[in-house]
């Protein structure tokens, strides 16, 4: 019998309350606001209900947001979540700001500043205000409902392969097909029908990327990075850091990067590799199929996590048991895949697209991951000690793709599928650092220019690109697919900024795992332990706590690399 978390009893807000308007919470709002702090105890207190205050209203959107992307094409859900966006939240933005400010000017605040995880908190608000501006919530808001737009578009893309409708994502697993003749086919189908929409999802970025600028030149920035590296409170590192992490990939993993295409070039004895011979297995042996359907996936998923250790599989078998998985792909879902921390009743929720791959496996693994991490916070005293940075967030995820590694056979019968499994991802993460290198380089030059024109951002996306991908792959005739694969990648649109960090945490992982490859049970102690921590450390002690280096010098890339490659040899 599975035991169901129920959310904890609240002392300030009504239990029965639930969001509706902005006129129903606009008296809690108050009440914090005008509320006398006169000692230590106050102000603490004075947090927790704000705290609990901020949690309902985070899971009260959380939950729209889950419904409108579960469901594109429901009205309901998608008028539900643009009122929130539209009516409620431009309504806390000011109030939150004063919140702030009452906390910071409190006397009693340098007491509570020397415990762990009121410093880092505070050091948010003290951001927080300092980027603050009124003129900004409108165009906020209108970039909330323009980024929207970019699920919708996606999610009712599809194609028609041999009389049947499929999404993009189900077409896409036709790509790992031994037979070429139908993989060309079905690469054409999906870049083309993307290439229909092109000039739509180009005219919705240059719309972003202009609301974006106006964001951060009136809070007094150059340029959107600046204002987003302050935004995000990217206090451990500076955009040189990540130019130098461009660098290092290039250097050191491109290289090898070119070693895999020579080598897939050669096992499928083609003359020429092209996009299309990507996907499939070098020996031309049917794809990997680790599940039959969500069902299966999940049921393999907790066990294979109730292996590492018992209470992770229990996490996952608690999300099971509330309805908090939706991983089959269907039409009028949107794209992608996430883990959706619910603020109030720490029960996150994981959205996907499975089909049936092997890359689906992954991705229940790695939003796994970000769950386990979710449970392992729930008890945190405050939601803000709760919100990692994702640097920290990715950590999480992609350390849980490796570790779990030893209990893959779960999800496949034979030896020889298993090897297959391990080899293709861990060539994957030579194929991870480079991509996250160009999508970050692009986004750099994106806001540095963000009066470019359309063929101006074309050249620098295709240059960017150049220097990243391998050179064995042929790309003739097919340079208009390669000059807007970047509009497949959803960050662009609806999270900027936010994919150095799966470069950081990708190394990060790698570390996490040589740990727990040389002692398990002190790797996931270690890796357990510093989730636990949520963000009431800075990134580089997270990382200490999980006994590796938050560093993304050359010599380290060089070294973890290494570990990687001494693993696909053993294989």
């Amino acid at each position: 019998m599975i035991d169901i978390p129920k959310r904890p009893t609240r002392s300030f807000i009504p239990e029965d309350f639930k969001v509706k308007d902005w006129e129903g919470l606009a008296s809690f709002f108050k009440d914090l606001t005008d509320r006398s702090i006169d000692s230590n105890s106050d102000l603490r207190q004075w947090f927790k209900d704000r705290s609990e205050l901020e949690a309902i209203i985070s899971e009260d959107a959380g939950w729209r947001y889950i419904k409108m992307t579960c469901f594109t094409n429901n009205e309901g859900y998608s008028r539900a979540y643009q009122y929130f966006v539209k009516e409620i939240g431009p309504k806390i933005a000011p109030v939150s700001d004063q919140l702030n400010k009452k906390a910071v000017s409190s006397p009693y605040l340098a007491e509570l500043e020397k415990e762990e995880g009121f410093d880092i908190m505070i050091r948010e608000m003290r951001k927080d205000i300092e980027i603050f501006r009124e003129e900004n919530i409108p165009i906020n808001t209108e970039i909330q409902t323009e980024t929207q737009k970019y699920g919708q578009m996606s999610g009712a893309l599809t194609v028609e392969i041999d009389g049947k409708e499929l999404t993009l994502q189900q077409a896409a697993v036709k790509l790992q097909s031994p037979d070429r003749v139908l993989r060309e086919k079905v690469y054409h189908l999906i870049a083309g029908r993307r290439l229909k929409e092109k000039d739509e999802f180009d005219a919705l970025y240059s719309k972003l990327i202009g609301l974006r600028d106006k964001v951060a030149h009136n809070t007094g920035f150059g340029n959107f990075r600046d204002y987003m590296f302050k935004a995000m409170g990217r206090f451990d590192y500076t955009p040189q850091d990540c130019f130098d992490f461009h660098t290092s990939v290039q250097q050191e993993v491109v290289p090898m990067l070119n070693g895999l295409a020579t080598t897939r070039k050669k096992q499928l004895a083609v003359d020429k590799l092209r996009p299309w011979d990507k996907a499939v297995d070098p020996e031309n042996r049917e794809a990997l199929k680790p599940f039959e359907t969500s069902k299966d996936l999940t049921d393999k998923t907790i066990a294979c996590f109730s292996k590492l250790d018992p209470y992770l599989g229990q996490c996952l078998s608690i999300m099971d048991e509330m309805g908090h998985l939706d991983l089959e792909s269907r039409k009028g879902k949107a794209p992608g895949g996430y883990n959706y921390p619910l603020a109030e009743i720490g029960v996150p929720f994981i959205f996907m697209n499975a089909t049936s791959t092997l890359r689906d496996m992954i991705t229940i693994l790695h939003e796994g991951g970000h769950a386990v991490h979710s449970f392992l916070t729930r008890d945190l005293e405050l939601s803000d000690f709760k919100n990692t940075p994702s640097e920290v967030a990715e950590l999480a995820s992609m350390s849980m793709e490796l570790i779990s590694m030893d209990h893959w056979n779960l999800f496949f019968d034979n030896e020889e599928d298993l090897k297959r499994a391990k080899l293709e991802h861990l060539e994957q993460i030579i194929e991870t650092l480079p991509w996250v290198a160009t999508i970050d380089k692009f986004q750099h030059w994106i806001y540095e220019n963000a009066n470019h024109t359309a063929d101006e951002r074309k050249a620098a996306w295709l240059e960017i690109f150049n220097s990243f991908t391998d050179n064995v792959t042929d790309w003739s005739g097919l340079e208009e697919n390669r000059n807007y694969l970047w509009q497949k990648q959803l960050h662009l649109y609806e999270v900027p900024f936010y994919y150095i960090e799966y470069g950081m945490a990708q190394l990060g992982a790698v570390a996490v795992w040589k740990n727990y490859k040389e002692d398990p049970t002190k790797g996931l102690e270690g890796y357990m332990n510093a989730l636990k921590l949520g963000y009431t450390r800075s990134i580089p002690e997270v990382y200490e706590a999980a006994n590796i280096k938050f560093d993304f010098s050359r010599e380290y890339i060089k070294e973890l690399m290494g570990f990687v490659k001494a693993e696909i040899e053993a294989l």
